[in-house]
């Protein structure tokens, strides 16, 4: 008899599938408590997140998982994923209780790029009105208007989720328009803007920046960081810190000079290395199939990193090499550092790729330290 018609495993697989399905089924009681528990914080003020908690429910699972002739590691992994289920939950539903919105109407200009989109939906779920000003077209339900030049500009917010060239040009002609709302961009640099930022300020409107340190998939807000860059109009500033006060990212106020000397090793000198990672694999010979087969596990993280990477827009990540004034020195320290490192193997001069190693591991250390 074939495996493939031996009752006996169809029966096993049967058991198995009642088995997932129950799982499932458990996984979802526990949203259920996890809704409840996170409706409970909200009205007695405490934090959504609670990290000595689910170090007990981590360090648990380990234990309990080690009784069950598991893993402990698996136990711990599969309760990091609920965790993190649970936390998205969590935020959601806060984020839609809170209702900061109120019926206030908010366009969106740009709002069918990606980043325009998740503005669109997280506005939208704390009760905005939420319109798209967008040439591309429509995004899902939302009021659509092709040019935003065609509006009254009578909405209570005003985001600017275009290019960086483009956004500096909106922003201009909005300066010229003078809005009554508050108006906000979400540029990744902010020198580029500044001008722009200047004359809504110098028009008297109500106008700050902000940057999402995170991509227009994201779920779960916990652990990220959303920088705010007031340009001189605090109320506007603290407005739109508002948005985000339901949930739990991190918010991180700096001025905008710092703001971008800072991403141009944050954003610009990561997504360097990056493309020349892939860049490098492309160009060695090698078919990405065959070096992932013999995958380390230095490899392999840096091999999905730089995947995504490669899988980014590249007018976007050109814009944020070549736009930031800060950009340019970045990758000439990276420049420099590939010339020591390739100079130091050519030589067989050991002692002097121990001191690069050696000092990265001192600055490492600092950071941890601070």
């Amino acid at each position: 008899m074939s495996q493939n018609n031996d009752p006996s495993l169809d029966r096993l697989r049967t058991e198995l599938a009642d088995l997932d399905r129950k799982i499932l089924e458990l996984v979802a009681l526990r949203q259920d408590r996890v809704t409840e528990i996170g409706r409970l914080k909200h009205r007695n003020g405490l934090l959504a997140r609670d990290f000595r908690q689910e170090k007990e429910v981590v360090d648990r699972a380990r234990r309990e998982a080690a009784e069950l002739g598991l893993s402990g590691d698996v136990g711990e992994q599969l309760l990091l994923l609920l965790i993190r289920s649970s936390l998205t939950v969590q935020e959601q539903d806060r984020v839609q209780t809170s209702g900061r919105g109120d019926g206030r109407r908010v366009l969106l200009i740009g709002g069918a790029g990606k980043m325009g989109r998740w503005f669109a939906r997280f506005l939208a779920s704390q009760g905005f009105a939420v319109e798209i000003a967008d040439p591309s077209g429509a995004y899902d339900e939302f009021p659509h208007v092709s040019d935003w030049r065609d509006s009254r500009l009578d909405q209570d917010l005003i985001g600017v989720a275009a290019p960086l060239r483009e956004s500096s040009a909106i922003l201009e002609q909005l300066a010229a328009r003078r809005p009554g709302g508050i108006v906000f961009d979400i540029g990744s640099l902010k020198t580029p803007l500044r001008a722009a930022l200047d004359a809504l300020v110098a028009a008297g409107t109500r106008v700050t920046s902000m940057h999402p340190m995170f991509g227009p998939d994201t779920e779960l807000l916990s652990g990220r960081h959303v920088i705010f860059v007031d340009v001189g109009v605090p109320e506007a500033t603290s407005r739109v810190k508002e948005l985000f006060d339901s949930t739990m990212a991190i918010q991180v106020e700096m001025d905008l000079d710092s703001h971008d000397r800072m991403i141009a090793y944050v954003l610009g000198l990561s997504h360097a290395l990056n493309i020349a990672f892939f860049t490098t694999l492309a160009e060695s010979g090698e078919d990405a199939p065959g070096l992932a087969n013999l995958s380390s596990t230095t490899f392999g993280a840096q091999l999905e990193v730089a995947r995504a990477v490669a899988g980014e827009n590249p007018s976007m990540y050109f814009e944020i090499q070549s736009l930031n004034e800060h950009g340019y020195q970045a990758l000439a320290t990276l420049q420099s550092a590939i010339e020591r490192l390739r100079t130091a193997v050519r030589d067989g001069d050991e002692a002097g790729f121990a001191e690069l190693m050696k000092r990265g591991e001192d600055y490492f250390r600092d950071t941890q330290r601070d």
